[in-house]
């Protein structure tokens, strides 16, 4: 089957690899002049990462990052809230994995051109639309000089992203992502290893919160990169997301000043960052349907929504697996791209739904109304097994862990 993927991003490159190894014939197109390594620090989790592993890349990926041990939930005080072990570490078949964005950008990319070949990865072709007749799909892309070109296969796998072409096409009224009233400044920060050396911590609560984990393994000089992310409350955001947009830790820094943990110093990773980069939160209410005959949405052009529980790049790669799995379960390409999103949507609105509500830091919004000045003792704040049941909940949402299965696997 000949496949058409609008998008050279996680999911549309996943998607692409994994069509490929089905036996499908892929072409990819690209908008942007160039594909580059753009963004921060991105995780993984471990039902991504055995997709990838499918696909022979997670050595690849594991080796330019690190199998993140274990998550952390404290307070604005660095008192310990909640913590578990994360991938291998807590039993999955597959490790969760921090690493550079670019990096992950690069290991997808140099597979697909290899494999797909270096004609099947196209640059400089701006999604426009498309149409169907006689059992093909025709998509339409425009060049940088405004060119017009036009490709018909079997099925089109528009994985656009967050200001995809193809799903304001599908529904003109929607209008531009909604901004959930936050604004994040994300960088890395070349560092001293804490606690672990392979932990993520989530510190603070809903209005104020810092993230940190480690994307590379220590250097010589004992030093490793931690990725880490603010997030504020911000009553108003005016411009458009931009992986790239330079931010000012004058705008920020003042309210972390004091968030000095022991081992971890929230203001020096600050005053210390190679370049830092804002970024509004935003997401998307879930659609009605993705599919339309022989075309369907993918990854953020589907499913937008908040960094909480990082689970962006994660169901996008889950999107690939199903959509390739439905393919081979349906003899009717029609058919296939609807139980695709008949298992996909739901599972993704879910997500977008429970992030909206905090995601997995769900417990660190709880401790601090219960307690806003800080706690001697956990057990004095949170009851027997409610921590538990936070954590258990998201996880059955987001698929990596069964509603049947025990926590800690």
């Amino acid at each position: 089957m000949q496949v058409i993927v609008a998008g050279a991003g996680i999911g549309g490159l996943t998607v692409a690899l994994a069509l490929h190894a089905s036996g499908h014939e892929v072409t990819v197109f690209e908008a942007a002049s160039s594909i580059l390594a753009l963004g921060v620090g991105i995780n993984l989790l471990p039902n991504a990462v055995e997709v990838l592993g499918e696909l022979g890349l997670a050595e690849a990926l594991l080796a330019q990052g690190v199998a993140t041990r274990e998550i952390v939930y404290f307070n604005r005080f660095g008192q310990r809230i909640w913590g578990e072990p994360r991938g291998r570490f807590a039993g999955h078949a597959a490790p969760q994995i921090s690493l550079h964005r670019g990096a992950l950008q690069g290991v997808l990319l140099d597979a697909a051109v290899e494999r797909l070949g270096p004609d099947r990865v196209i640059c400089d072709r701006r999604f426009s639309g498309h149409e169907e007749g006689g059992g093909r799909v025709v998509a339409r892309f425009l060049d940088r000089a405004g060119a017009a070109r036009t490709v018909d296969a079997d099925l089109l796998i528009c994985a656009d992203g967050i200001h995809s072409a193809a799903r304001a096409a599908l529904y003109p009224d929607e209008g531009p992502p909604m901004y959930g009233g936050h604004l994040l400044w994300r960088a890395t920060t070349l560092a001293a290893p804490f606690l672990t050396g392979a932990s993520m911590i989530i510190a603070g609560h809903q209005d104020q919160k810092f993230v940190a984990y480690p994307i590379s393994p220590p250097g010589p000089d004992g030093r490793q990169r931690i990725n880490w992310a603010t997030d504020l409350a911000v009553a108003r955001n005016l411009r458009r997301e931009d992986w790239n947009r330079p931010g000012d830790p004058a705008d920020f820094l003042s309210r972390f000043e004091d968030w000095r943990f022991g081992w971890l110093d929230v203001s020096g990773l600050v005053r210390d960052a190679e370049a830092i980069y804002e970024f509004p939160l935003v997401d998307r209410d879930p659609l009605p349907r993705w599919s339309h005959g022989r075309m369907t949405l993918l990854g953020d052009a589907a499913h937008p929504m908040y960094p909480n529980g990082s689970n962006g790049a994660t169901q996008a790669i889950l999107d690939a697996r199903a959509l390739v799995r439905a393919l081979a379960a349906h003899a009717d390409p029609v058919e296939a791209l609807a139980a695709y999103e008949a298992e996909r949507l739901p599972a993704t609105a879910a997500i977008v739904a429970a992030n909206r509500r905090n995601g997995p830091e769900h417990c660190l919004q709880v401790a601090y109304e219960r307690a806003p000045g800080g706690f001697d003792r956990i057990e004095d704040v949170f009851a027997p097994g409610e921590l538990e049941a936070m954590s258990a909940h998201y996880k059955v949402l987001s698929g990596l862990q069964r509603a049947s299965e025990p926590l800690g696997r």
